[in-house]
């Protein structure tokens, strides 16, 4: 024990992550490198096709962020000013934004106690005419309940995004991601678990929305470079006003080795939440999120929430004492852009601003060793309870 804002003598560094990326990638990379393509060529054609087989849907566009695919697919469907967007506001910031950038409204919809995901009770409650969409996030790596919202989807003649950021080992009622909606969005950014610094990708089983994307996502341009100089040289039209958001090679040389070693990353991750899971369940202000039956958690981040008079006090200690923490949320009406243009006071969504309010995110990465495991379970425990006690002792 000691006391806030001193090292304790015994302190380990514990990063909040370190990626998994290794020889493999790298000789990948050298592959690219020495080859006529960096843009977007034969790696990404690849790469597409291999994550597409592997998530069971038709095509899968490659793109240079989360951000920029999760755009261009509401764009593809149409989504603009006077549209309604129903989401979470249990999520990053990227969620609602992409639907701000489009001229449409983000409603936020409160979540589910147990998991953080969006609640599909209260997506029904939200749906208006003007509502064109459902944009929803699984969150850590724990999938909706995509069954029940492709229903109320069909019912109200609604699409559906899924946001994926988190998301791409799970499953849920023999579903994965992007077999119950119109498209799905993953990000590769350099904490996910699967990872090429920046990048993402969309998977649809429409093949007019993929010809949408391709054009969307290359200026509107009907050619990429690739199909212009690989052969006899082909004129190139612009037929919709496009982006700029093409994934490239040397993005997609560093995804393609790591696919074959998903499922063994997902044994490590899954590993080392149960032994968070089974040191805290027994631990007085302690909780964490649910893992359903009948789903594959992609174990993308393992959070655990505290009493919100304590959690910051927490965060600071744990980093005193050698550990790396975030926290993945805070609800997206408590950020000051959203409290200033969406005047949605506090309260409205009491779960997840609770969960919000309460949420410290740990160490979770393949490269975790045991001891490592070992001192963040002893140091957050010690931590809490320590907090616990000081914060009653306050109170009385």
């Amino acid at each position: 024990m000691h006391s806030i804002g001193m090292m304790p003598a015994h302190t380990m560094k514990v990063e909040f992550y370190k990626h998994p990326l290794g020889e493999e990638e790298i000789a990948s990379l050298a592959e690219v490198l020495h080859s006529t393509f960096l843009t977007t060529g034969p790696k990404t054609k690849q790469f597409e096709a291999d994550f597409a087989h592997m998530m069971r849907a038709k095509y899968a566009v490659g793109v240079t962020s989360w951000t920029m695919g999760g755009f261009i697919a509401l764009k593809a469907l149409g989504i603009g000013p006077g549209d309604e967007v129903i989401t979470t506001p249990m999520t990053f910031m990227a969620t609602g934004n992409i639907i701000i950038e489009c001229g449409a409204t983000p409603v936020f919809v409160d979540v589910e106690p147990e998991t953080g995901n969006i609640s599909c009770d209260e997506i029904v409650k939200a749906i208006t005419p003007r509502t064109k969409a459902i944009l929803p996030v699984h969150l850590y790596g724990q999938m909706c309940d995509m069954r029940r919202m492709q229903e109320i989807a069909r019912e109200y003649k609604l699409f559906i995004v899924e946001d994926c950021a988190h998301c791409v080992e799970g499953e849920r009622d023999g579903i994965k991601p992007g077999e119950a909606s119109d498209m799905a969005v993953f990000s590769f950014y350099a904490t996910k678990n699967l990872a090429s610094g920046e990048g993402g990708a969309i998977t649809t089983n429409s093949e007019e929305l993929y010809d949408k994307l391709l054009k969307l996502r290359l200026h509107g341009m009907n050619k990429s470079a690739a199909d212009r100089y690989t052969a006899r040289f082909k004129h190139y039209d612009m037929e919709v006003l496009g982006y700029k958001c093409n994934m490239f090679d040397l993005q997609a040389a560093m995804l393609l080795p790591q696919l074959p070693r998903l499922e063994e990353r997902l044994a490590r991750r899954e590993y080392i939440c149960r032994r968070y899971e089974e040191a805290f369940k027994n631990v007085e202000g302690i909780s964490y999120p649910s893992v359903l039956p009948n789903s594959i958690h992609a174990r993308h981040l393992f959070t655990f929430w505290v009493d919100p008079s304590i959690r910051d006090l927490v965060l600071s200690d744990l980093q005193d004492r050698g550990i790396g923490v975030a926290v993945n949320f805070r609800s997206i009406n408590r950020l000051t852009y959203y409290k200033e243009h969406f005047k949605v006071p506090e309260g409205t969504f009491p779960v997840a601003e609770r969960i919000g309010d309460s949420t410290i995110t740990l160490p979770l990465y393949t490269k975790l060793t045991d001891e490592e495991i070992d001192y963040v379970i002893e140091q957050t425990i010690e931590s809490v309870q320590m907090l616990s006690r000081t914060e009653q002792l306050s109170a009385a």
